[in-house]
């Protein structure tokens, strides 16, 4: 990023040949090119963790967090997105306690949650195992902010299309749910030493 006058943040994510049931042949990456699932959810990754940091704060220099799935039972990519912040935090707290980071860089706090619309229940069901994510009518991700500000919604109903309503009804499930995502990573940020304070810009 030298000379552009601003960082990036990219992600890499990797599913472990033993990550599920069956194993998988080998790591995307090693001799052959990242799947296109793959590809879609780094890029997915990247633009979650963005949408949390002042890039020109950053500096020119480039932070990439690494997303390896160990055990995969739905919503690896949400999971991806909420631990990710946490390493991103991680990282920026090292810089900024080595005098590398002068000013604080966070917007907010990032955090994805699995919803889905599921066959003869009363209501919407959240981070979804494999079992209700492969029946459910309708497979919605969500990234939110702490403040409950929308980055991305990855939504597509499998079958017969639902209502506006519905839809709606699974973003405000969604949006509690990374709430409460979004106070866990403050825990455990905090049980590692990282004031998250002292890197978000509007806690400066």
């Amino acid at each position: 990023m030298a000379g552009k006058g601003r960082g990036w943040i990219t992600a890499e994510y990797q599913m472990h040949p033993r990550s599920g049931p069956d194993r998988r042949e080998s790591r995307d990456g090693r001799g052959k090119a990242p799947s296109g699932r793959t590809q879609e959810i780094q890029r997915l990754i990247g633009r979650a963790l963005r949408a949390a940091i002042d890039l020109e704060k950053l500096g020119e220099r480039s932070v990439a967090v690494d997303c390896d799935v160990l055990e995969a039972d739905g919503g690896t990519r949400t999971a991806s997105i909420t631990g990710g912040f946490i390493a991103l935090a991680l990282a920026l707290d090292k810089l900024k306690k080595a005098g590398l980071l002068k000013v604080p860089v966070l917007r907010e706090q990032v955090a994805a949650i699995s919803v889905g619309y599921l066959d003869g229940a009363e209501d919407v069901a959240v981070d979804l195992v494999y079992t209700e994510d492969s029946k459910a009518r309708v497979d919605l991700n969500l990234v939110a902010t702490e403040r409950g500000r929308i980055v991305e919604v990855q939504a597509t109903a499998e079958g017969e299309a639902i209502p506006r309503k519905d839809i709606d009804r699974m973003i405000d499930a969604g949006l509690s749910a990374t709430d409460a995502l979004c106070r866990l990573q403050r825990e455990i940020l905090g049980r590692a030493g990282v004031e998250l304070g002292g890197l978000l810009i509007e806690s400066s």
